[in-house]
């Protein structure tokens, strides 16, 4: 089993760790310019033991953003290529006969690391993306009847093209729902895609990240403090009712045909107290939780067919949920 593993912290670790993940921003920085929200996601799924599903059009810097977020914060990370042609045992992992010894040994797959990208995984049959999600939730890999756990921390961050569909396997919403979050990696602004420019005509290499001056400015030390930390911040009965009323009204509304389940209700339970501790605060805010609604619920809904045709999109409805649903005071 390869990757650090975390330990438990003191609490007086914790404002340091906090310190150590806000450092993490310009360290990324230093690779990737404009994708703060991005990286603060990524940051949300390692302190919630989630997955993380990025999407966005090609060249917008995806499979570079999880590689540099790995490197600052000290986590090994592996890339997998979805093809058609992939095999479940490509990615977890399969018994190689050895004719040396005349016995069959496990070969390690690719999901043995802490920060795995899957490069768009709905390339991929279904069988191969079910391995994964398995994989996902299990947080180990079982052949032959024993059971290999991977690293801890692990988190996938699986990547998906919005434009093009043609060869491509749609993850069903059932296995959306075993992400966390996803993330809409945007187009930079003008004066962002300058600076992308201007770092690549000065020579910036993608491919090394050390030359770029990307340092681990964060371990696992520090990641085990911030979780113990978040499990800590207190959320009131009435944020509470808040989380579970969003979640009923998207079960509702006109234009959906399948609202949050109760794992997107806990999911959002577990982002609102990152984005709080994070923040700087030990208790969850109605604002906290808003904050977050859109990411963690946006691939848990399904528009109904003559509402997209419309131009509606998932994001607008839960605009709407946001702006019916009281808020607690």
């Amino acid at each position: 089993m390869t990757g650090p593993v975390i330990a438990a912290a003191s609490p007086a670790a914790q404002p340091d760790a906090r310190a150590a993940l806000h450092r993490l921003r310009a360290e990324v920085a230093k690779a990737v310019v404009g994708q703060d929200a991005v990286v603060t996601g990524l940051v949300i799924a390692l302190l919630c033991r989630g997955h993380v599903l990025l999407e966005g059009v090609p060249g917008v810097a995806k499979t570079l953003l999880v590689r540099t977020v790995a490197g600052a914060l000290d986590l090994e990370s592996k890339r997998v290529q979805f093809t058609p042609d992939l095999m479940p045992g490509d990615v977890t992992g399969s018994l190689i006969f050895d004719p040396r010894t005349a016995a069959f040994t496990f070969r390690e797959g690719p999901v043995f690391t802490n920060l795995l990208l899957a490069d768009e995984i709905n390339r991929t049959p279904p069988k191969t993306q079910s391995a994964l999600l398995e994989v996902m939730e299990e947080r180990q890999v079982s052949v032959e009847g024993e059971r290999r756990p991977l690293p801890d921390p692990f988190i996938v961050a699986a990547t998906q093209n919005p434009v093009e569909y043609e060869g491509t396997y749609p993850l069903p919403e059932a296995q959306l729902d075993r992400f966390l979050l996803k993330l809409t990696v945007p187009l930079p602004e003008r004066d962002e895609e300058l600076g992308v420019l201007r770092a690549h005509h000065a020579g910036f290499d993608p491919r090394d990240l050390r030359a770029a001056g990307v340092r681990p400015v964060a371990t696992a030390a520090d990641l085990a403090a911030a979780r113990a930390a978040v499990r800590a911040v207190h959320v009131a009965e009435p944020v509470l009712g808040y989380i579970v009323d969003l979640c009923r009204a998207t079960r509702v509304a006109p234009a959906l045909e399948l609202g949050a389940s109760p794992r997107g209700a806990t999911a959002l339970l577990s982002t609102a107290k990152a984005w709080s501790w994070l923040a700087g605060r030990d208790h969850v805010t109605p604002d906290d939780v808003k904050a977050v609604a859109r990411p963690t619920l946006r691939h848990r809904l399904r528009l109904r067919p003559e509402v997209e045709l419309e131009g509606v999109t998932v994001d607008a409805v839960l605009d709407a949920v946001l702006a019916t649903v009281p808020t607690p005071r």
